[in-house]
């Protein structure tokens, strides 16, 4: 997963506007917050609340 470090720095979980952590080796943003866990699809961050995974 290639994500810049000030693009992860803006980015928001869209349920509760906590801030996101990366998860290399899965692929996936998860959710300092609520810990929901968004897929990166071809290193596009999908942040929809109906694709994340929840804890």
């Amino acid at each position: 997963m290639k994500i810049d470090d000030w693009l992860l720095e803006i980015l928001a979980c869209p349920a509760c506007k906590s801030a996101l952590r990366a998860e290399a080796e899965a692929d996936e943003l998860a959710c300092t917050g609520c810990g929901r866990v968004y897929p990166v699809r071809d290193d596009i961050p999908v942040l929809l609340v109906d694709e994340a995974r929840t804890p």
